[in-house]
């Protein structure tokens, strides 16, 4: 075992690269369908509260402030505790947890969207005597959408930085693979360094993408 007394080491570098690489994919896959999920039910959850009965919306409240007011890292290990048997991993335990979690976020921001659209051309879409599903679908949520992108995309990137929470329930991402290349060679800051120049590589080019798309759309 090399014994570099100094701060960084290139082989130690080197060696971690790949284990490091192999934990990446389990980070971007946990990103890509926890946003899918809360990009999908945070719309459902913003159109329920919406226009849904007070007897329905009510519940759809109460369980969106309890998810916003309680940590990522409890939900992960109280939903690893009680799915654990129903699930074959706990990637998608830690991939529903936190496309759940993020539903919260994203259905406020598509209720903002919601409400920024015109009162008149709600009422134009009842003057055509548009169904009500219609009017959803061809009037408001295409506007609603491309109000609120900018947002999504904030949130999207939030949570893949925040996928490193996945440690709690032993899902093999890139910072616990980071923590256990430190932990059997003693060299943690090239594996620990390495993995925040990833996350900054990956997250980057996506916030300046989001910027661009933020001024397009102003």
């Amino acid at each position: 075992m090399n014994q570099n007394p100094s701060w960084w080491d290139w082989s130690h570098a080197a060696a971690a690269l790949p284990t490091l690489l192999d934990g990446f994919r389990y980070t971007l896959l946990a990103t890509v369908l926890g946003t899918l999920i809360a990009l999908v039910l945070g719309l459902l959850v913003a159109m329920i509260r919406r226009s849904a009965p007070r007897i329905i919306a009510t519940p759809f409240t109460w369980v969106v402030e309890f998810v916003r007011m309680t940590p990522l890292v409890v939900q992960l290990v109280f939903a690893n505790l009680v799915l654990s048997p129903y699930f074959d991993s706990t990637l998608m335990i830690g991939i529903w947890v936190l496309g759940i979690h993020y539903t919260t976020y994203m259905a406020e921001v598509y209720r903002a969207g919601i409400d920024s659209v015109p009162k008149g051309q709600w009422e134009a879409a009842t003057a055509l005597s548009l169904p009500r599903a219609r009017t959803w679908r061809a009037v408001v949520v295409p506007q609603a959408i491309r109000n609120t992108l900018p947002a999504l995309g904030n949130y999207a990137i939030s949570m893949f930085k925040e996928t490193p929470f996945l440690v709690v329930i032993y899902v093999g991402e890139m910072v616990r693979n980071a923590q256990t290349y430190g932990a059997g060679t003693f060299r943690y800051t090239e594996a620990i360094t390495l993995a925040g120049l990833i996350f900054l590589a990956a997250s980057y080019p996506t916030s300046v993408l989001i910027r661009r798309l933020e001024k397009k759309l102003a």
